[in-house]
């Protein structure tokens, strides 16, 4: 048996409580700052060029869903 997933309208409101919730312990678990720096490593280090390379694939890849919406200009 499959569960209906209930449509919520234009956005989401259990994904955004979801993702707040998730935000919330990240937080509370990690501490930010320490990650902040990590991150300011990794683009600014070696690798930059990997995570460049992820950006536009996952731009790409967004850019294909929405194939069927008109561009703006």
């Amino acid at each position: 048996m499959t569960t209906a997933t209930k449509n919520e309208g234009e956005g989401s409101r259990s994904a955004a409580r979801e993702y707040d919730e998730r935000t919330r312990t990240f937080i509370e678990k990690n501490d930010v700052a320490t990650k902040a720096a990590e991150a300011r490593v990794a683009v600014d280090g070696s690798e930059a060029d990997a995570l460049k390379q992820a950006e536009l694939e996952g731009k790409a890849k967004a850019r294909g869903l929405d194939s069927e919406r008109p561009k703006e200009h």
